[in-house]
């Protein structure tokens, strides 16, 4: 018969051996130390500078002060000193201040979390699929820096493949960015997921900026003569507008700012106007005969809060009118 316990190394009582209770007490000692094994930190190869009794430690390779000589064992603190235990293949460690769990295995300790690497799926509080190879369901995702910046990288492998943010409301698309089948940077939105519009185009080449969804208020009208075009303000209230005005006849271009609070004229202010006297700002819906004869005329309506502006041509003929704007 051995004089230790085959799994634990406990000591046994022999047969008439004196002091039994020393024997008893080492293997209580021991019992104590390693089942149900936590410790308090990962490994580490230096003692910490403050110990309670009880608390145990995986010694890292490489151990220094106290500890030095007993690379993976366990240490145990006891009153004033530090006791150590020699694991055995397969022991596990729960660590109290992460939540991680080490194994040894016969050489080292390692942590037994799966390694995050080639993964083909992984969901988060959520079920991933092969369309969706990371799927999370919480109500924030934190993506932060380690000490300096953080960038977001999102990679197409060709210039008209997709590479994009898209913003969805019941699963229905509602908003767009990215390069979306080019190089150029593009926002677009949609009502119902099916019919999007562009709202701005960064070209890739030079930079230029492009608004193409502002031909659906600011584009060619043709007004009859004796006659009035109305559309519901689509700016910002109190607006800042620089609005170019111009007329198929030579020479008819006219450039003015719209500011402050929707109401009438007093939003009008003329920069430039060629000929002079052709434009005419008012109060007020336009009916086509309002305005002065012989020229232009503005308008802005607050009808209930819905604000709209008005162009009247009383210039004798049917017109071309065409519209841009800067601003918002």
């Amino acid at each position: 018969m051995t004089d230790t316990s085959p799994a634990f190394g406990l000591p046994y009582i022999m047969p008439s051996q004196a002091q039994k209770h020393v024997t008893r007490n080492e293997a209580l000692r021991l019992l104590d130390a390693v089942v149900q094994l936590s410790v308090e930190t990962p490994p580490a190869t230096t003692p910490p500078a403050i110990a309670e009794t009880g608390q145990r430690y995986v010694i890292a390779s490489g151990a220094t002060g106290e500890w030095a000589g007993h690379d993976n064992e366990i240490a145990v603190r006891d009153g004033d000193a530090w006791f150590f235990v020699a694991p055995k293949s397969g022991w596990r460690a729960d660590v109290v201040v992460t939540g991680d769990q080490l194994r040894f295995d016969g050489s080292a300790w390692s942590s037994t979390a799966p390694l995050l690497q080639h993964l083909p799926e992984l969901g988060v509080n959520t079920t991933a699929d092969s369309m969706n190879r990371l799927a999370v369901a919480s109500p924030a995702t934190l993506l932060t820096n380690e000490g300096a910046g953080h960038q977001l990288k999102v990679n197409k492998a060709a210039a008209t493949d997709t590479a994009s943010l898209l913003f969805e409301t019941g699963w229905s698309g509602r908003a767009e960015m990215g390069t979306t089948g080019s190089d150029d940077f593009a926002i677009k939105v949609s009502m119902d997921g099916t019919t999007w519009r562009e709202a701005l185009t960064i070209d890739a080449d030079n930079g230029a900026l492009r608004t193409p969804s502002g031909q659906t208020y600011f584009n060619d009208v043709f007004i009859l003569d004796d006659s009035a075009y109305a559309f519901e303000i689509p700016w910002s209230n109190p607006a800042r507008i620089l609005m170019w005005l111009a007329v198929n006849i030579t020479g008819h271009h006219f450039l003015f700012s719209i500011t402050g609070s929707m109401g009438g004229a007093q939003n009008f202010a003329e920069m430039f106007m060629n000929p002079p006297g052709k434009l005419n700002f008012y109060n007020g819906p336009l009916t086509g005969t309002t305005g002065t004869d012989g020229a232009v005329n503005l308008s802005i309506e607050n009808d209930n809060g819905i604000r709209r502006m008005y162009i009247e041509n009383r210039l004798g003929t049917n017109r071309l009118f065409t519209m841009a704007t800067l601003g918002k």
